[in-house]
């Protein structure tokens, strides 16, 4: 593939939050850009926002842990867009709980969407990466792999993305392709919203004791973790593989 040629990145989860900021980023860095949510309608503003600036987009419905809508959905966007080469996994829920109150069917949707859709997508993809004799593969952990309480299935999903990540760089390296997790700390989504609704706290005063424990004195943004998935997925990073990067604001303990 020539580098010139416009490269094409799946962004799943990306109807809003990092997902939304990632695509959008890519788009500017001259990816065409396949939205993929589980509801196809909610990547409109997405896709418009890509293609108001200039770049190509599609919307793609997809639950990330069925196997045959991944399959559908990589072969849409390779119809569509042309062979998928950059792989964002990023779609992800909660289901927070602790350990004696969480249920099997809160363990088993984390599970499914964080381990089994990253584990679909990659290997989905994967395929047009070998022809292509290049790719990128980037995996949405969390400081949360580090244990949070009330997350022991989330926690336990995000720990083992940074395996996932660590296996498909020796794998796959040999094809040129590269793979690297990000993981995010306190970041300003619907979901770090949805955490501070379970524990009772009102969201501007969740987002001020979060920042009083952060070296840099403030939370993230979502565009915080698009810049770094955007090295990632670049042309300069091809010598970096295998690697988990927080971005937190400050190391953590």
């Amino acid at each position: 593939m020539s580098t010139t040629e416009q490269r094409v990145a799946v962004v799943t989860g990306a109807a809003r939050g990092i997902g939304a900021a990632t695509a959008v980023r890519l788009a500017a860095e001259g990816r065409a850009v396949a939205v993929i949510d589980l509801d196809e309608a909610a990547c409109k503003e997405t896709v418009e926002k890509i293609t108001a600036a200039g770049g190509r987009a599609i919307a793609v419905g997809c639950d990330v842990s069925d196997e045959a809508q991944v399959e559908a959905a990589v072969a849409r966007v390779a119809q569509e867009l042309g062979a998928p080469v950059i792989l964002v996994n990023n779609a992800g829920v909660l289901r927070d709980n602790l350990l004696f109150k969480m249920s099997v069917s809160d363990w088993d949707t984390v599970m499914n969407v964080h381990l089994r859709g990253a584990f679909l997508m990659s290997r989905a993809c994967q395929k047009h990466m070998v022809d292509a004799q290049w790719g990128r593969i980037v995996n949405l952990s969390s400081s949360s792999a580090l244990g949070n309480r009330g997350q022991a299935n989330y926690s336990a999903a995000k720990a083992g993305l940074q395996g996932f990540t660590k296996t498909l760089a020796k794998e796959l390296g040999k094809f040129g392709i590269t793979a690297n997790a990000v993981a995010p700390g306190f970041i300003v989504t619907d979901m770090t919203k949805t955490t501070a609704e379970r524990v009772g706290m009102g969201f501007e005063d969740f987002k001020a004791a979060a920042a009083s424990q952060i070296p840099v004195q403030r939370v993230g943004e979502p565009d915080d973790i698009a810049n770094a998935i955007a090295f990632f997925t670049g042309e300069a990073a091809g010598f970096v593989s295998g690697q988990v990067l927080y971005v937190a604001g400050g190391p953590l303990d």
